[in-house]
Formats: structure tokens, sequence, C-alpha cells
């Protein structure tokens, strides 16, 4: 089998998840005997192209007519199976789905964002999750609000783009939904049930997981949809030690508030940025990790590395994690599955969770408000050892690599099977 991967580098400056996810498939792909075929264009770029090529970039998530014509090269010269499309802007455009029919090549599309909807992608704006231009002809609110880069003009540009491309992205062979949260997005686009499979990411096996550490680990993008503020408004309604260590890492524009919150109290500490060997050690040291995310988050990676260490996973009921902890699913009966593991924990036996609270197979969700999450962190804290195997075990069955690669190359199947691609 012979996969084009087509996808546009954010900024190295800008930390990105979905560039390591690439990287990675593309990896596992190869391992598996597919031929990759990169189509990789990188935003970090555009400070060095030329003058003519600079001149063009106001156009290009509409139509970027050097990346249609090295893609049609291409395809003529290697006769690939399918194209895999991931992030297309701004240097490639969802053009390129229109490129590879032309081509008779199908397109298989992964689904990191809303951004067939909104300009950020987000669905999210001044500090709270927004959806004003769901279901709208063209997103004028995402202009009137500069949801794009801050900018006005290119919030037009995007939004534009958004509206010129309806008909391409709905002419997608299939689209990969990484979460359920992000099949319902694409149904409520007008994408039809036949067309979506869930499919989520995968990270390489760490190996066995350590024995269990102490208290809470927050480790991620120091922004505020990143519901650092819940977090630490939550954290407070609990006397300092009460709850274990609370531990911190990363980077971002939310540091100071970190950093105040460190030296405030004795129980929270802050890590800072983190190699990979230091989030290692951050899992190993920790019991529960958090994800508090006050937006739809499409699937966080970090709660994908918790399961994989063996560790709980306490988020917010937003986006795809009530999905990633298996609490977006039916119950299974008491003695059987996975949730059999941690029978244990509260929610199973006589005491009622807290309001608002779910148990899934691999950790608890709670509405994204103080109080919900205050009731929910005591909680984690007593049933971490409880949970600590079935989170392990839905790694090894729903995020390994060897699981996701073979999802993946039924899709590709799946789409050679239907024949003639969906936009011809």
């Amino acid at each position: 089998m012979r996969i084009v991967v087509a996808h546009n580098r954010y900024r190295e400056a800008q930390p990105s998840g979905e560039n390591t996810i690439v990287d990675a498939e593309i990896a596992q792909l190869t391992a598996a005997g597919v031929e990759v075929l990169p189509f990789i264009r990188s935003s970090d770029e555009i400070p060095t192209m030329p003058k003519t090529a600079k001149a063009l970039l106001p156009i290009s998530p509409i139509w970027a007519p050097r990346a249609q014509e090295d893609l049609s090269r291409l395809i003529t010269e290697h006769r690939p199976d399918v194209l895999h499309l991931h992030n297309p802007y701004p240097l490639i455009s969802p053009w390129v789905v229109r490129t590879a029919h032309r081509h008779g090549v199908p397109v298989v599309q992964t689904v990191h964002n809303y951004r067939q909807v909104c300009s950020s992608g987000l669905y999210f704006r001044d500090g709270m999750i927004c959806q004003d231009c769901r279901g709208r002809a063209l997103g004028v609110p995402a202009i009137v609000h500069r949801c794009y880069r801050g900018s006005r003009a290119q919030s037009a540009l995007m939004a534009t783009t958004l509206a010129v491309h309806r008909g391409t992205w709905r002419s997608v062979d299939r689209f990969i939904a990484l979460t359920s949260a992000v099949a319902d997005h694409l149904r409520d686009y007008g994408i039809p049930a036949e067309r979506i499979v869930v499919k989520p990411n995968a990270i390489p096996d760490p190996g066995r997981p350590a024995p269990l550490g102490a208290g809470f680990l927050f480790l991620g993008r120091l922004s505020p949809e990143k519901g650092l503020d819940l977090l630490l408004d939550a954290w407070r309604r609990h006397p300092d030690g009460a709850l274990g260590p609370l531990r911190i890492a990363g980077d971002g524009e939310l540091r100071p508030l970190v950093e105040a919150a460190a030296a405030d109290r004795a129980d929270v500490t802050f890590l800072g940025p983190l190699d990979r060997a230091g989030v290692r050690a951050a899992l190993e040291a920790s019991a529960v990790v958090l994800a508090t995310s006050t937006w739809h988050d499409v699937l966080p990676t970090v709660i994908i590395e918790a399961l994989a260490a063996g560790r709980p996973v306490l988020g917010t009921a937003l986006g795809g994690i009530p999905y990633l902890v298996g609490a977006d699913a039916p119950r299974e009966p008491a003695g059987t599955g996975p949730a059999a593991v941690a029978s244990a924990v509260a929610g199973d036996g006589p005491a009622p969770l807290p309001a608002g609270v779910r148990r899934g197979e691999a950790g608890w969700v709670a509405p994204p408000e103080p109080a919900a999450l205050a009731a929910a962190l005591p909680v984690a804290a007593a049933g971490a050892a409880a949970l600590a195997p079935a989170a392990r075990l839905r790694y090894e069955r729903t995020f390994h690599p060897d699981v996701v690669t073979k999802q993946l190359l039924d899709i590709y199947a799946g789409v050679l099977r239907t024949g003639t691609p969906a936009g011809r």
C-alpha cells in the first residue's frame, strides 16, 4: 500500500501535539510495511520564502497553487493508493482534496480540531466555549471577534476559506474522528455517518508501569483553555496538604499564575517545562493525572500518556476527555470487563459519587466548575490505586500502536474497496 501523508507542520516555536502525532503515525505505518510518501510543508518556511511566494500567502488557505502543482507531480510519479490529510493550513490548502480526486485518488482526513466550522479551530473565545459560527454560511462572528491570529483581516480570510471549502470537506471519502465527540461534530456539519470512523491516536508503549506515586500531576500548555484557573480554584477549596502534592509542568502565558500558586501553598510545585525523561519521571511520581480543559479539547495526548503509564485521569466532561477515560460508554454489568477492576471505587459501592461526577474505565470526569472539580479531587485521590490497572488496560486495548495502526490500515482498505472517490 502506498499512502501520501499530507500535513502543514505548525511552527516549532509553538509546541504541537499534532506534529508529534503525524510523525509517530508515519513511523508506525512504515514499520507496518506501508510505503509512506510524506507531503509536508512547515509554517517555519514562511519567513524565508521569496517575495513572490509571500505575495500569494493571503490566498494560500483557499488555493495554494505551488502545493497543487507539487502534489500533482507526486501523484503522477508515484501513483499512491490514498491521500491522508492532516492540517492543510496555510501552505497546503484544502484544495489538495480536489487535486487528489482529479487524479482518482481517494482522500482520508484526520480531524484534529473544529476548523470545518470554527476559524480558530477551538470553539473557544474570550475564556469561554463559543459556537457562534455553527450553521452559518459565513463565520461573521469570527471576523468581528478577530478569532484567527487576533486579526480581523486574517479572520475574514479564514472564514471565507471555510465557506469556499464547505463542499470540499463534504467530498472527503473518509473522516477519522479522534473521539466520539469529533464524530458528533462532523455529523452536525453534515457528514454522513458512514463516512466517519472513530480512531484515536496512539503513543509508543513506555513499558510496564512503575508503582503508583502520590498526588496529582497537571502536564500541558499553561494557557487559559487548559483550565488552570479552574484547577487552582478547586484545589484551594481543600486545606494545604489534604490531597497530597499537586505538580504542574509546562509553560505558557499563565506561568505567573502557577508560580504564584506554588509560592502560596506548600502542596503545589511548579516543575516548569520538561523533556521526555522529565515527563516520565513526573508521571511515575504521581498517582492521578489531571486534564481540566475548559474547551472541547479534542484529544489531549497527556491522557494517553497517563493511561500508558498506568495512571488514572481526572478530567472535565468536555470534548474527547470522557471518551479517553472510557466515561462516555454504557457501563458494563458488575463483575465483567475492565470496569470490574475498579469496582471498589466510590460510585460502585454504597457511597454515591458527588453530583455531576462520572467514573469511567480509567478515570473520572466532572463538570467544568470549581465546586464539582473540588468534590471530585478526593474521590480520585482515594480511588487511584484501584483504577490504575484498568488505566493501563485501556491503553493496551485502545491506544497501543499495534491496535491503532491496524485500525488505520483497515480504514485505507475500506476506502479502496468503495472504488470511485466521493469527490468524483
